[in-house]
C-alpha cells in the first residue's frame, strides 16, 4: 500500500446539459482535461465541463465510500443544495442558450 497516494471524489457540471456527474480518481488534474478533451467515453456528448467540488483523501476506502454516498439520491440531494448558487449561475456558459 503506498502511503502518499492521493484520492479525489470530484464532481463536475456539464455545460452541455447542465447535470453533475461525480467520480473517484488519483490524479485530478489529468482525469479532468480527459473529460474536457471528451476521451472519457460516458461524459464525451456532455462536454465541456466546469469542475465544481472535489475532496482529497488518503485512504481509498473512505474516498470510495464518499463517492457511493455523492451518487445516491441523498448525497446528490445535498451536494446540489450546497452548490445552489452555482449551479444556478449561467453566466460561466462558453456558449449562447437558443430556445
Amino acid at each position: 500500500m503506498d502511503i502518499y497516494k492521493k484520492y479525489y471524489v470530484y464532481t463536475i457540471l456539464s455545460l452541455h446539459d447542465f447535470d453533475i456527474y461525480t467520480w473517484l480518481t488519483t490524479d485530478l488534474k489529468t482525469r479532468i482535461n480527459e473529460h474536457m478533451r471528451g476521451v472519457v467515453s460516458s461524459t464525451k456528448i456532455r462536454v465541456p465541463f466546469k469542475l465544481v467540488h472535489y475532496e482529497y483523501f488518503v485512504n481509498f476506502e473512505d474516498a470510495k465510500r464518499r463517492e457511493i454516498y455523492l451518487k445516491s439520491g441523498a448525497g446528490r440531494a445535498k451536494l446540489k443544495d450546497s452548490l445552489k448558487k452555482t449551479l444556478a449561475q449561467k453566466t460561466y456558459m462558453p456558449y449562447r442558450m437558443t430556445r
